[in-house]
């Protein structure tokens, strides 16, 4: 259920954490003001990567199945 949405955060993830790197070696001494929110919005995919994580594990592990896959 929540598979899809975990991919595409961490590919976000993944294009802004290159970003970062990219301009952090390309203008070491420029403003970091640009930089401070990539890296927040890092972070706050990261956050939603987690809870989201946590969701799929309930939906896994966690409800119960009503359905009569046994009759």
């Amino acid at each position: 259920m929540y598979k899809e949405r975990i991919a595409h955060l961490q590919q976000m993830h993944k294009i802004l954490d290159d970003k970062i790197d990219k301009h952090e070696k390309n203008h070491p001494y420029s403003e970091q003001k640009e930089v401070s929110e990539w890296k927040k919005q890092k972070l706050n995919i990261k956050d939603e990567i987690v809870r989201l994580t946590r969701l799929q594990w309930e939906e896994d592990h966690e409800r119960v199945s009503f359905h009569d896959d046994d009759r």
